[in-house]
């Protein structure tokens, strides 16, 4: 999805280039480079929440990329897992089969 090279975020480029301007903008200008780097919580702390959104609607194709954002927002495997597993209880036992499945292909590709 985005990508952050230093000089902001390129996810929405790199995905939709000259074919929809407005969700480019919207994706690299607004919600990474504004939303994301708010005060209030950290880079962490919002990826578990978008972590959270995402399984609650059953959303693994945006979570293949939250998922691995969120390792690298200092989130570790185990508690991913953990929360994936509670996660499963309040949103659905199939959308926490599925998210554990996007983790778990995660994991064994990057192994």
């Amino acid at each position: 999805m985005a990508a952050n090279t230093g000089n902001g975020w390129t996810g929405g480029q790199n995905a939709f280039g000259d074919f929809a301007p407005g969700m480019v903008h919207y994706t690299d200008k607004v919600l990474f480079d504004e939303v994301w780097t708010r005060e209030g919580l950290s880079m962490r702390d919002r990826s578990l929440v978008t972590v959270a959104a995402l399984t609650a609607l059953g959303k693994t194709d945006q979570l293949t990329f939250h998922l691995d954002y969120a390792r690298q927002n200092g989130v570790t495997e185990e508690e991913l897992k953990e929360a994936i597993l509670h996660l499963a209880f309040y949103t659905g036992w199939p959308n926490g089969m599925g998210a554990m499945t996007v983790l778990k292909n995660i994991v064994e590709q990057q192994s």
